[in-house]
């Protein structure tokens, strides 16, 4: 097989990395924390800038028309950078639903602001007590006036106080579920704020009578999130590969050159070989998660594929997470030194959308269910 990645994948990597190693630099990174700012606004209007925000968005709307294989590019090289903007709810779940399912004057007056970054996009999958977007206790019901809407309560919202809109699953009349638009400052809703563990600004979300529009269909939910979710959690991993990828890198270099008895700690046996496994791991979080982009990009069969690819990115970057942190020593836990973010923000990925086990689940019921029947 030839894994080596196309011209575009080329470009759209090329340029992201660019930017990120201009604009984000680790000095950057301090002043943001110290002014508690948990969205870098001058990243994002150079991303915007760029064209990377329409990296998948159509060219009538400004966007470059690229697809899958491009959007993990640019996730990866976020993930690297620890980028602390809202590239995933935006790009690759908001306006990917938005773009795919979307009416005309929808693609309109939302596609076109994400591509010049005005406009940020998120989504609402989580409830307490109801982990799974397929199955939400929201309810979305017709009102007298015509309108719809939604009564509920979401939780982990990423950056739902500066969107513009957020896409809610709700359940309607005989239970067919639906997928929803709703302003996040509109009458109703009640945010409160929360911080996930990688630092990125989420909200708890309460809808009271909230006035909300479908997103297509009002009961076609379950073949938006059929078509959202395994996308949505592709690029989650794209970026958890560029997580992984820069620990590991942070840690070769400082395994090379910090020394100990006038020899570098790399060449003890057992700090080389945690190394290794942990340079497996990476790999490995890679192949799964290009053949699950692949699968997606060419319309092919991809349930396992993707659950597979989640699996890797939340287990083997999980111990990648914990070899860095152990191969770096105390200076690891420093939360002045770099690999301290990059370990919180790996925690937040592992379980974003579900942990290892909940993945792994999946494909075993998968494969036990011919023999069930």
């Amino acid at each position: 097989m030839d894994f080596s990645k196309t011209e575009t994948q080329q470009a759209v990597s090329g340029l992201a990395r660019k930017i990120f190693k201009d604009k984000l630099s680790d000095q950057r990174h301090k002043e943001l924390a110290a002014a508690d700012a948990t969205l870098d606004d001058r990243l994002w209007k150079d991303l915007a800038t760029s064209g990377l925000l329409g990296t998948a968005i159509a060219d009538a709307h400004g966007g470059s028309a690229h697809g899958m294989l491009e959007l993990c590019s640019l996730m990866i090289e976020a993930g690297g950078a620890a980028a602390p903007v809202p590239l995933w709810p935006t790009v690759c779940v908001g306006a990917l639903a938005v773009a795919e399912f979307g009416s005309n004057a929808q693609n309109r007056a939302l596609l076109d602001g994400v591509v010049t970054g005005k406009t940020m996009l998120s989504a609402a999958f989580l409830e307490p007590g109801a982990p799974d977007p397929m199955r939400p206790r929201t309810r979305a019901r017709r009102a007298d006036d015509g309108t719809w809407r939604l009564d509920g309560h979401k939780t982990c919202v990423p950056y739902a106080a500066v969107c513009e809109r957020v896409l809610v699953p709700a359940l309607g009349d005989d239970d067919a579920l639906g997928v929803f638009l709703i302003d996040p400052q509109a009458n109703g809703v009640t945010l409160r704020a929360q911080t996930a563990t990688g630092g990125e600004p989420q909200a708890d979300m309460e809808l009271a009578d909230v006035v909300a529009e479908p997103l297509s269909a009002p009961t076609g939910g379950r073949a938006v999130l059929d078509w959202l979710l395994p996308r949505a959690t592709v690029t989650l991993c794209a970026a958890h590969f560029g997580v992984a990828r820069y620990m590991l890198r942070t840690t070769a270099k400082y395994t090379s050159e910090r020394k100990q008895f006038d020899r570098p700690i790399g060449t003890f046996q057992a700090v080389s070989q945690r190394a290794a496994d942990a340079y497996i791991d990476v790999e490995t979080i890679g192949l799964a998660l290009w053949e699950a982009a692949w699968r997606l990009a060419e319309g092919l069969p991809a349930d396992d594929a993707v659950d597979m690819a989640k699996f890797w990115a939340a287990e083997a970057g999980h111990r990648v997470a914990y070899a860095a942190q152990h191969l770096h020593g105390g200076i690891g836990f420093d939360l002045d030194y770099p690999l301290a973010r990059y370990y919180m923000l790996s925690k937040q990925l592992e379980l974003t959308l579900g942990s290892a086990t909940v993945h792994l689940q999946r494909i075993g019921q998968r494969l036990a269910a011919p023999a069930a029947e």
